[in-house]
């Protein structure tokens, strides 16, 4: 069967040589790419719909199946005019962890151009974020702009990603906090030789404080570099201050940046076109995108993301991070893993709520007890969680995650 040019074309598919092959046959055919990952059937059926694909590709292994999709209304202005100019789009969906997810449209041409005249390194790669995210994208652009070895993993729990690095000694392991600490509990960097590698670059979600210090104290030779970025803007280069430290600088050429009210606004020229779903109330007039996440900053020009704004607790009128309660709670002896998150409280508006993962049984009881004097001398009162639930295993989402209630 063949695929016309400019027709929107679904691949649901994660990384694979035949996906990334069909990824730049549709790229060179001036096509709209909707990249899927998720096994789930209805979310499938539900991104296909919204994006109003004509074709569906799925891949199994080598196995190809191109379906045509039936077609019941025109396509969106924005798909339109990208297909009138003659080039290729990328329609991103948003991970939809609370309400329906946002569908929105790069210029793949002008994304794709962002990546040239990078320097050539000889480096192993391994591809850890999936191909429908933002980040994961940009970790493939950038290796195949830079010509080094890249390794997919067919699943991504601990015991597999070690067994990869120390087979194809990886040196370099872009990932989440919350997939490093699972590394962390499994304690597979004792088991694998995970001396090859050289950086590990981690993003998506804040990364506590006290959670870097102990990576660190772990993989002592690894650089430790924080990225940053948005589906809506595209991955902004970035600095840290040392690989023990949250903070960053944003040194994009591509991208302006400015703290609105403590937010971080940003407006960078690979910046999507626009929402299929949505409107466009994120975006001001001039261009300029609410990312919705809160900084602090300090005068030589550093950031740190603390949290989104969306998941401040308020206590009383008293506003309080997850991220930062999390990382006192990350410091406890014996606590391997924690998530912090609010309830409603009839007097307070909202509480504190933590949840606890223990190295050794706790009872209920008694791990309030400890979590309430190891918090007492270095969080505030109306910080200190006034709720604590014991999990028997970490909590996290298909991207590695933190799930907040």
């Amino acid at each position: 069967m063949r695929i016309p040019h400019g027709a929107v074309v679904a691949i649901v598919s994660d990384y694979s040589f035949e996906s990334i092959a069909m990824f730049f046959a549709l790229y060179e055919n001036r096509n709209i790419i909707v990249p899927i990952t998720t096994k789930v059937t209805t979310e499938i059926e539900d991104r296909v719909r919204v994006a109003k694909c004509e074709y569906r590709i799925c891949l199994q292994g080598t196995d190809v199946q191109i379906l045509e999709e039936p077609q019941t209304s025109e396509r969106y202005e924005l798909v339109s005019r990208l297909v009138g100019q003659g080039r290729a789009g990328l329609i991103l969906f948003s991970s939809g962890s609370t309400g329906v997810p946002k569908a929105m449209i790069h210029d793949l041409d002008n994304l794709i151009d962002s990546y040239r005249n990078k320097k050539g390194k000889n480096l192993v790669f391994l591809i850890f974020l999936m191909f429908d995210h933002i980040g994961g994208l940009n970790t493939l652009l950038n290796c195949l702009a830079m010509g080094v070895t890249m390794v997919f993993p067919e699943d991504r729990n601990p015991e597999s990603v070690a067994r990869l690095i120390e087979k194809y000694k990886v040196n370099v392991l872009p990932a989440s906090p919350t997939f490093l600490n699972l590394l962390l509990i499994s304690g597979a960097q004792e088991r694998y030789d995970l001396s090859s590698l050289r950086m590990i670059t981690y993003g998506t979600e804040p990364m506590p404080d006290s959670l870097l210090v102990k990576l660190k104290a772990t993989f002592e030779r690894v650089k430790f570099l924080q990225t940053f970025g948005t589906s809506e803007t595209g991955i902004t280069q970035t600095s840290s201050k040392s690989s023990t430290s949250t903070y960053i600088k944003i040194d994009d050429p591509e991208t302006e940046y400015k703290i609105v009210e403590g937010e971080l606004w940003l407006r960078s020229k690979t910046q999507i076109m626009g929402y299929l779903n949505f409107s466009m109330e994120r975006f001001t007039e001039d261009g300029w995108f609410k990312t919705g996440d809160m900084v602090e900053t300090t005068e030589d020009g550093y950031i740190k993301i603390v949290g989104r704004n969306k998941e401040i607790i308020n206590v009383g009128g008293e506003k309080v991070l997850p991220s930062e309660v999390e990382s006192v709670l990350f410091q406890m002896p014996g606590v391997l893993d924690c998530l912090v998150y609010p309830e409603s409280n009839p007097i307070t508006g909202q509480m504190v709520v933590a949840k606890m993962l223990f190295k050794e049984s706790v009872k209920p009881s008694e791990a309030k007890k400890q979590v309430t004097e190891f918090c007492k001398t270095r969080l505030a009162k109306y910080k200190i969680p006034v709720k604590v639930v014991l999990m028997t295993e970490s909590e996290y989402s298909e991207r590695f995650k933190k799930k907040r209630v």
